[in-house]
């Protein structure tokens, strides 16, 4: 019998990850059509489908992918699970979705995951707000100390509300040394809010700050993936494509080799 050396040991993988408000499909090219489009806001049509098939394309090149704004099927998105459709048409096997702000049957936002590898476990998270309707949802990779875990957060526009959330997300995520952070945080990474955040949880600030609002002119830094110190960011950018009124922001990180469960498609 002939023996086989054995390959060396990796010690490090990369995964890709995405996080992308999508306005419930809407696409908005300026400020003016927050007024001039507002109906559209409400209302299902051929272009949103267009928008998220778009989006649908894009969505193979990356592992875990967290979206904001999905619509959980309401009169807006013609009755449509967006998270789902997405997932579906990008054959991507895994997804969840958080609905988490239902009016009557006219707009339902949710908070979506979708994943190339299987979370162990999703779970949900109301976040504190003095008007209910925002929260997180935790996906965990694997078990124990080795697990990933993977919060993805849209949060409030008002800063007292926000530090408040960033609160109850630090206490959440203190237990898990290789977790990430990842949605539309309504604030950027100087912020005391995501300060108060950095202190009390092992993520780190980003080296760099990634515009990504408004997506025609990104001047501010709104959408974040954070990590621990753990997981080593090797890229983090905005992607030029506008879906919505952000564009989507990326990183590619390095996952020590005993963390979370290995795909057959997770890339070296």
């Amino acid at each position: 019998m002939t023996s086989v050396a054995p390959a060396p040991a990796v010690t490090e993988r990369r995964l890709r990850l995405l996080s992308c408000n999508i306005l419930a499909g809407a696409s908005v090219q300026r400020y003016s059509e927050y007024f001039t489009r507002s109906l559209n806001a409400v209302l299902p049509g051929r272009s949103k489908l267009d928008n998220l098939d778009r989006l649908a394309e894009v969505l193979p090149q990356f592992d875990v992918i967290g979206l904001q704004e999905a619509d959980a099927g309401s009169l807006r998105s013609g009755f449509l699970n967006q998270t789902r459709y997405l997932a579906e048409t990008a054959g991507m096997p895994f997804w969840s979705h958080q609905p988490n702000r239902p009016m009557a049957r006219l707009a339902h936002t949710a908070n979506g995951l979708i994943s190339r590898l299987e979370p162990h476990s999703v779970l949900d998270y109301q976040l504190p707000s003095r008007i209910p309707g925002r929260g997180a949802l935790l996906a965990r990779f694997g078990e124990g100390q080795d697990a990933l875990a993977v919060m993805i957060a849209h949060l409030s526009l008002s800063a007292t509300a926000r530090a408040r959330q960033l609160g109850f997300i630090a206490e959440v995520l203190q237990d898990f040394p290789h977790a990430v952070l990842m949605g539309d945080l309504n604030t950027d990474a100087n912020s005391a809010e995501m300060r108060h955040l950095f202190a009390k949880c092992g993520l780190v600030p980003p080296a760099q700050a990634t515009p990504t609002f408004p997506s025609w002119r990104p001047r501010k830094a709104l959408d974040h993936i954070l990590t621990s110190e753990a997981l080593r960011v090797e890229k983090l950018w905005a992607l030029p494509q506008a879906f919505s009124d952000h564009l989507p922001v990326a990183a590619e990180i390095r996952l020590p080799q005993h963390v979370a469960p290995r795909p057959h498609r997770l890339r070296r």
